[in-house]
């Protein structure tokens, strides 16, 4: 039997949609946004893939929200190791780790955890702490997610977790949030963790090099008249901003038609109502990871996605570091809608044919 922790962050992810880049002491403002939890729903879908294995597994879980709700939903009965917070915004990093320490002490083959690189850091520190080197596993749910300890989605995370029979070590990566929303990115390597060996583990962020001057003057002479460009976060994209005449937000997506900036920093309400009768949505591969949809751009959600186009462009050099493409919307369906061969601008005229899986 395959004993497994699992621990969830109930506010991971709720700053996304809502244009905030992440969710550290903004849980107020997200919620006063519109924002809902996005976590919950993530983990659950990983514990039912794991429910749907042959694996014979006993789940050793965090109280309430933070485990036990999710648990139960995909057709656990576990056993509850700490107590449930009052509420989501009452779960705090402090319950996290102490989560971890009870699945120390109950023996856990694997602990599953469900957030961001905030949580991987909490998860890790304690486990180093503790001089202990079990296996951890994370189920994105975060905003950002920088760091080699996740699964490519929540249903990959589930798998992992009732299949893996190896584990290697990865880095644990944390940014700071205040300077990510001004547009700088800082990482700091916070941990190396134990982590399972799978393909459906993504790898650590890197950043892609080359020229994106082709690329971009190629982009500008395609752009039509009457059609609506939802531009994404990155700076292969903040080439293209620069090259419409607006300095755009770096982390941030904003919304360009025939001229004019309709929307900056937009959220996905703000991205919804300025949509026209025809949308293109403009995205750049995350470098080491190959994602388009999913990290850091989670204000182009299923709901905007799905009234747009897409169009893909990257740098020669950041593809050659890929090798495929990778979404995760949020949405199953849609996530799988998506899959296979898209057209990458790569140059003024040049494209590549790149599989999203």
């Amino acid at each position: 039997m395959r004993r497994i922790g699992v621990v969830v962050n109930p506010i991971a992810g709720m700053g996304g949609r809502v244009g905030l880049k992440g969710t550290d002491d903004k849980v107020e403002q997200a919620r006063s946004r519109g924002a809902e939890p996005r976590a919950l729903d993530r983990a659950r879908q990983a514990l039912t893939a794991l429910a749907e294995s042959e694996t014979d597994v006993e789940l050793v879980v965090a109280g309430g929200v933070m485990g036990e709700t999710q648990a139960r939903a995909a057709g656990f009965d576990p056993t509850v190791v700490t107590a449930a917070p009052g509420g989501l915004t009452e779960s705090s990093a402090s319950d996290t780790r102490d989560a971890v320490r009870a699945f120390v002490e109950h023996d856990v083959d694997l602990i599953l955890f469900a957030g961001g690189d905030g949580t991987a850091v909490d998860v890790a520190e304690t486990l180093v702490a503790l001089d202990d080197e079990t296996p951890i596993l994370g189920i994105p749910a975060g905003v950002k997610i920088y760091s080699a300890v996740f699964a490519v989605s929540p249903r990959a995370a589930g798998s992992i977790g009732a299949t893996f029979e190896r584990t290697e070590t990865a880095e644990v990566n944390d940014i700071d949030e205040d300077t990510f929303r001004e547009g700088e990115v800082h990482t700091e390597l916070r941990a190396v963790a134990t982590v399972p060996v799978d393909d459906r583990r993504q790898s650590s962020k890197q950043l892609g090099g080359g020229s994106v001057q082709a690329l971009v003057e190629g982009f500008l002479d395609d752009i039509e008249s009457g059609v609506t460009y939802v531009l994404g976060p990155g700076s292969t994209v903040g080439e293209i901003k620069a090259g419409l005449g607006f300095s755009g937000t770096a982390l941030g997506v904003d919304v360009w038609r025939d001229g004019e900036v309709l929307a900056e920093d937009a959220a996905e309400s703000a991205i919804l109502d300025a949509l026209g009768e025809r949308n293109v949505i403009v995205v750049s591969p995350i470098g080491g990871q190959g994602f388009v949809f999913g990290r850091g751009n989670q204000q182009l959600s299923p709901a905007v996605i799905r009234r747009c186009e897409i169009e893909i462009v990257a740098s020669h050099e950041k593809l050659q570091d890929i090798g495929v493409l990778r979404a995760d919307t949020g949405d199953p369906e849609l996530d799988e809608q998506l899959t296979g061969w898209h057209r990458v601008r790569i140059g003024r005229v040049e494209q590549r044919l790149i599989e999203l899986v």
